[in-house]
């Protein structure tokens, strides 16, 4: 590849060395009219195609094979080969062998490169004399366009430029020469010729102002009924589903396109079904090849809508041609639509987001960055801003690198808050491990919260460190409280005791709160064992007035303590009072145990000697009771039953009045009994007692049963 030498002045060209260019047979190339280009694909297929430049010229973005798919290209975004368009053709020029009036498919900007050879002469027309030089040439040339309205379009039209000038038509004149670009805009007509041998590559590129050229462009070929290179609301459609992709200034030119896309489709499918077409379903256009989806009527190829009917289903019309379709009535035609009308603005608001993101973005970070303190951006957003400038690489600039400084700064604040956060949440788990840790003062706290705040952006441990600080004031305010009062509340202090072992902070009251807990504690224990008089024993007071010595002083805890001495002292004198009555001998009367018993109920202790005289008391009432029921009787009792009582009353230790008699009663029973026993009864007789005084039926008068008859008889 020859380039500019020395002076501007084309290097000498020196042929490469012999290889097999044309290694396949020319079988292969049947096609007497195709042009050069079209063997590429063969030759890479084949691997004839051995030189390869330098990978510096291979990336560069000024290759004319990379151009049309940079980044900021339209053409990008067309996802097949379009020869000439995205795919370099090569041009072997020879001495005035020339090209045609004419302009780029889909008026697009197209770029040549002179590799080698000899210069090359262009004729260039501005693109807002395109229309003036079109009517030039129909006045000229009128019955060849008559015939053909699309001549222009066939590269087939020369012109001399003395005439084109004659007729007021702007006319430019340019030498392109070896290692020179030349560049067309959108819809300008250009021709040339060669001044001798060269060689030249050319290809076809679309930048974001071309969008509505290209709109344009479509509409003409509608009228001129010029069938379309790729689909442009395809493309435009195409770019709007992946806004994010777009260059900024992309994006706004898409953005613009879509809206009068989307507002002129609401219109036409309107107008259809005005005219009475009812029928409506959903085609992926992008499937059905170009050639298949071409309007029968302006060679358009349709992608948002189009019309059909059952009588020739493979031919269809776009919106603007509904009547050119068939002679069917409309109700028999159906709407062939790819997105329903109410998915149209979801993807028009995507682009639109995209499209105003960079101005969004200086927005809100110069807001961010200026705010006042009531305003202040948290750091999750400075750092999502941050983010997006990188992804999608929006210019390094002052204010730029003024958010990363700033959200560089925020972030080392933020992890040494979170490191004092971590070692607070550990110290609350475990309150012990802490110990040896050297915690922060109140001062030091308050001057890193201070620093938190001056940050140019909120982070969100600020909050949770100035809380931290409040928590830290309101347990100092508290524990004041807490320490003034006469009695300790066990609740109040446990709480204030966890506030202050879960802050990670120096606090000089929680040793004189955990102490003062300890006698909240014993007296919360007094106060409920002596609310329960039966837990009240003589064992329970003696601990609770040993565990109360180790208190520190308190005058709560010395009334406590008094009192409990009180009333140790007067239950164990009650006690001894009470063992003393039962062991008694003799025993006392139900009179003066009743007397003490009931002098006894109004001490709120468990006395167990109490207790059992009381009941000893309660069996003596129902003994005598029992006594005094058989006493009273018409029947002499048993002497089981006298037994029994004597037995029952023996033990009771109160004293009881009628036990002598009944005692007597029983020893006077048994002795009869015994002595009636040895009157009566045989030697080991089987024979009780009372059988044996019992009379007898088989002796005497009683044994006749002559008699008893007549005794029957009588009665």
């Amino acid at each position: 590849m020859a380039g500019v030498g020395p002076g501007g002045y084309a290097a000498e060209f020196v042929p490469p060395p012999e290889c097999p260019v044309f290694e396949p047979s020319w079988e292969e190339f049947t096609d007497p009219l195709s042009f050069i280009g079209r063997i590429r694909p063969l030759a890479e297929k084949t691997g004839i195609c051995k030189i390869r430049p330098p990978k510096e010229y291979a990336l560069s973005g000024w290759n004319l094979n990379n151009m049309p798919v940079l980044e900021q290209s339209v053409l990008a975004h067309i996802n097949v080969d379009i020869s000439g368009m995205k795919v370099p053709w090569l041009y072997v020029g020879m001495c005035f062998s020339s090209f045609c009036w004419h302009i780029e498919d889909h008026w697009s900007y197209s770029i040549n490169y002179l590799h080698w050879g000899e210069p090359k002469t262009w004729y260039g027309v501005p693109s807002h004399a395109a229309e003036q030089l079109e009517e030039v040439m129909r006045e000229l040339a009128p019955e060849l366009f008559e015939s053909q309205p699309d001549l222009l379009h066939q590269l087939v039209t020369i012109m001399n430029p003395n005439v084109l000038m004659e007729h007021g038509v702007p006319v430019y004149r340019t030498n392109q020469c070896a290692g020179e670009f030349v560049v067309t805009f959108p819809r300008a007509y250009h021709s040339g010729f060669n001044q001798g041998y060269n060689f030249a590559e050319a290809v076809n590129f679309c930048t974001a102002d071309w969008l509505p050229i290209g709109r344009q462009c479509v509409n003409h070929y509608r009228r001129l009924r010029r069938h379309c290179v790729f689909s442009h609301e395809e493309l435009i459609f195409k770019m709007a589903a992946d806004p994010e992709c777009l260059d900024v200034g992309l994006a706004a030119m898409v953005c613009k396109e879509l809206t009068l896309m989307t507002e002129e489709e609401t219109r036409l499918r309107e107008s259809v079904v005005q005219m009475g077409v009812l029928m409506s379903e959903e085609e992926v256009f992008e499937l059905v090849p170009d050639d298949e989806r071409q309007c029968s009527a302006c060679r358009t190829t349709c992608f948002l809508s189009a019309l059909t009917c059952s009588c020739n289903p493979e031919r269809l019309v776009c919106l603007y041609h509904p009547t050119d379709l068939c002679p069917c009535p409309m109700q028999k035609k159906c709407l062939r639509y790819r997105y329903p009308l109410e998915d149209l603005p979801s993807l028009l608001y995507g682009v639109k987001v995209r499209a105003q993101s960079y101005d969004t973005w200086v927005s809100r970070v110069t807001e961010a960055l200026s705010a006042n303190f009531n305003h202040k951006k948290d750091l999750i957003e400075l750092r999502v801003m941050l983010e997006d400038a990188e992804d999608r690489k929006y210019p390094e600039n002052d204010l730029f690198r003024k958010l990363r400084d700033a959200v560089k700064e925020a972030e080392t604040c933020a992890s040494v808050a979170q490191l004092l956060l971590s070692k607070k949440q550990k110290h609350r788990q475990s309150p012990d491990s802490g110990r040896t840790r050297t915690k922060l003062t109140v001062e030091e706290l308050k001057a890193f919260v201070q620093q938190l705040f001056s940050l140019p952006c909120v982070i969100s441990q600020a909050r949770q460190v100035k809380n931290l600080l409040d928590d830290v004031e309101e347990f100092h305010e508290r524990a004041q409280e807490a320490m003034m009062d006469e009695t300790p509340d066990s609740s109040k202090l446990q709480m204030l005791i966890d506030m202050g072992s879960s802050l990670y902070v120096e606090l000089p009251e929680l040793p004189r709160l955990k102490q003062e807990l300890q006698q909240a504690r014993w007296l919360d224990e007094v106060r409920l064992t002596l609310s329960d008089p039966q837990q009240v024993t003589l064992d329970v007071m003696k601990k609770l007035i040993d565990s109360g010595v180790g208190l520190a002083p308190h005058h709560a805890v010395e009334k406590a303590m008094a009192e409990l001495q009180e009333l140790l002292t007067v239950s164990e004198r009650w006690e001894e009072k009470a063992k003393v009555c039962l062991q008694a001998r003799p025993r006392h009367s139900v009179a003066s145990l009743e007397s003490i018993v009931n002098e006894a109920k109004n001490i709120p202790a468990f006395l167990p000697n109490v207790l059992s005289l009381k009941e000893a008391l309660q069996k003596a009432r129902e003994w005598t009771a029992k006594v005094e029921a058989i006493q009273s009787g018409s029947n002499y009792a048993y002497l089981e039953q006298l037994e029994s009582l004597s037995a029952k009353g023996r033990p009771i230790p109160v004293r009881l009045e009628a036990l002598p008699q009944v005692e007597s009663q029983v020893a006077a029973a048994r002795a009869w009994r015994e002595r009636t026993g040895r009157t009566f009864l045989k030697k080991n007789s089987s024979h009780t007692l009372l059988q044996v005084l019992s009379p007898r039926t088989d002796i005497g008068v009683y044994g006749s049963g002559k008699n008893r008859r007549k005794k029957v008889k009588e009665l």
